[in-house]
């Protein structure tokens, strides 16, 4: 480990970052599990409990509600300074009936973004470069034509999503139609195709602007190679994962299967036959969005990016320093978008969405609260709401409530 990631993970909290906003709570879930043994007085007891209207479990409530918005399987995990809550709902196969198992495997989606970003930013912290370099410093002629242009675009407009730069994904036809799926769904991409793809479309007129792009994070990914010698996902595992024992995270690189107990992800492609799209080549996605993890890794990873042990103070007040993201609803950093609670104050997260899967993570500023949703299959209009909802009211709990 370099000194560095040892004096970043000493376990200091940074204080102060934004306005707290007060969120030292405990859920109020109901406990369940048989006890060991019971003699004959506490049998009764328990025989009277379960007459008796159980408390009510919010965060039950909430995960069965975004189940019936027609997904497959959905898992939650609360963690505050009152402790850890858990729940889940669905099947994590569809023709089996077993449940989503409790530290699967999902694919992240855009939650990889975070990881690239905190990367970066370790890197401007040991001085090796810098957010105001250019895309052509680092990637001479990579960028360039049609209107594009790497001389003019610096590393932070990159990981805000300022650069112009289109998206990419819309030239995956295994992420678009069940046809490209079936017939591209173990195809190779490099990153260096994956943005030539990504040129073959003009540049807005209007860029710079917030306009979300996963090319973006690719071309971040392909400088970090560039800066370190050694692809961003060697990267992220010696500085993020590694240290933190994270153990359920990895960046798959072409390997198209989940690792361990995982729920399978599905899609419609609008056509309104469900198809199972858990096999998939992630190089499509690359430092965009292929990391697998699971609920409890996701936690631990964006507490320790809040609370200061993965990034200084100087990277980690550019990350939370926020741009407007119109299409998102909220204000974007580099990285991770900042959200408004309905109680006032806000929350970070990185949504994240590919091949079946849907991540959403929230984390209080003061990290003393996440909550992390992870569901599998399309839902309908109203699932996003559901999630963001839960999280919301996470967010919002008061102590002693």
């Amino acid at each position: 480990m370099h000194v560095s990631d040892r004096r970043r993970l000493s376990g200091r909290r940074r204080r102060g970052l934004l306005v707290p906003i007060g969120l030292a709570a405990t859920l109020l879930a109901a406990s369940s599990g048989p006890a060991a043994s019971l003699d004959a007085d506490s049998d009764a007891r328990a025989g009277a409990a379960a007459a008796a209207p159980r408390p009510a479990d919010p965060l039950q409530h909430e995960v069965d509600a975004i189940h019936r918005t027609g997904t497959a399987g959905v898992l939650a995990e609360v963690r505050s300074p009152g402790g850890r809550d858990r729940a889940r709902a669905g099947r994590a196969e569809l023709s089996t009936g077993k449940p989503v198992p409790w530290d699967g495997t999902f694919r992240t989606g855009s939650a990889t973004k975070t990881f690239t970003a905190t990367v970066v930013l370790q890197l401007v912290a040991e001085g090796e470069m810098s957010l105001d370099d250019t895309v052509e410093h680092w990637l001479p002629g990579v960028v360039r034509g049609d209107g594009h242009d790497g001389r003019l675009i610096t590393v932070r407009q990159l990981l805000q999503h300022t650069s112009g730069i289109p998206d990419v994904l819309g030239d995956i036809p295994a992420l678009n139609t069940a046809e490209g799926y079936r017939a591209e769904r173990f195809r190779t991409y490099t990153p260096q195709g994956l943005v030539a793809l990504a040129l073959r479309h003009p540049t807005p007129d209007d860029a710079p602007r917030w306009s979300y792009s996963n090319t973006n994070y690719i071309l971040a990914g392909m400088i970090i190679k560039k800066v370190t010698g050694r692809s961003w996902a060697k990267e992220v595992k010696a500085r993020i994962t590694d240290p933190l024992d994270l153990a359920g995270t990895s960046a798959p690189g072409t390997v198209p299967g989940l690792p361990g107990p995982h729920a399978h992800g599905y899609r419609a492609f609008g056509t309104g036959t469900t198809t199972d799209v858990t096999r998939f080549n992630p190089s499509a996605v690359d430092a965009s969005g292929s990391i697998i993890s699971t609920s409890g890794d996701l936690s631990r990873f964006y507490t320790a990016l809040l609370d200061g042990r993965l990034l200084e103070p100087a990277q980690l007040d550019e990350m939370t320093t926020t741009v407007p993201a119109p299409a998102l609803g909220a204000e974007y950093g580099l990285g991770l978008g900042k959200f408004p609670l309905s109680c006032g104050g806000s929350y970070f997260t990185h949504p994240g969405g590919v091949s079946g899967y849907r991540t959403w993570v929230g984390v209080s500023p003061d990290a003393t609260r996440t909550a992390v949703v992870l569901a599998t299959g399309d839902g309908d209009q109203h699932t996003q709401k559901a999630i963001s909802g839960l999280v919301d009211r996470v967010m919002c709990q008061k102590e002693g409530s």
